[in-house]
């Protein structure tokens, strides 16, 4: 009870998006669907990620439509990466993404590069080297796929990927694979 023996009403605490973060993290997220209207889940989860507690969104590549990895009988994708600035561990953020995921109708089900109707994918996470039971990063085959180094190239071009070079550099050497841009 308040002191004028009313209810108490708990107090709002500010989730801090609006100030500067003392020890965040840049953070690169790779974002892929090809079910049950793509380009709807990309654009939700952008929004999803601007909304991730002690994180701070920063940049957003264009849509780009890509054929798919390992079986060709499922719809191409649509694909995008973001950048946001965390105070999230790897795994916390990790939990996080996953969640989103499952918002959007995810299945954990052991198929590898089965359609989907949303893939977050923690691509980078400051400068890094991660081997866990859950994550590996630098993610595994990003200095290769062109649906990963043509967006990431496009927010920022100078970034270095550890162990592989220049995001530049590598999609100067990364055939584009059928990639294609649909938003500017």
């Amino acid at each position: 009870m308040g002191p004028s023996g009313g209810v108490r009403r708990a107090q709002i605490i500010p989730t801090g998006k609006t100030k500067p973060m003392s020890a965040g993290y840049d953070v690169y997220i790779g974002i892929g669907s090809n079910l049950d209207n793509p380009v709807i889940h990309v654009r939700q989860a952008l929004q999803q990620l601007a909304d991730l507690p002690r994180t701070i969104f920063l940049h957003k590549s264009s849509l780009y439509s890509s054929k798919p990895m390992g079986p060709a009988d499922q719809p191409d994708y649509i694909n995008a990466v973001a950048s946001i600035q965390t105070e999230l561990t790897p795994l916390e953020l990790l939990d996080e993404l996953q969640h989103i995921e499952a918002v959007h109708g995810r299945l954990r089900n052991g198929t590898r590069w089965g359609p989907r109707p949303l893939d977050l994918d923690i691509l980078l996470y400051g400068e890094k080297v991660l081997t866990l039971d859950r994550l590996l990063i630098p993610h595994p085959g990003l200095h290769e796929r062109a649906f990963v180094l043509y967006p990431l190239c496009e927010i920022n071009p100078a970034l270095i990927i550890p162990l592989k070079g220049s995001v530049l550099e590598l999609r100067n050497t990364c055939v584009a694979d059928g990639l294609e841009k649909i938003t500017p």
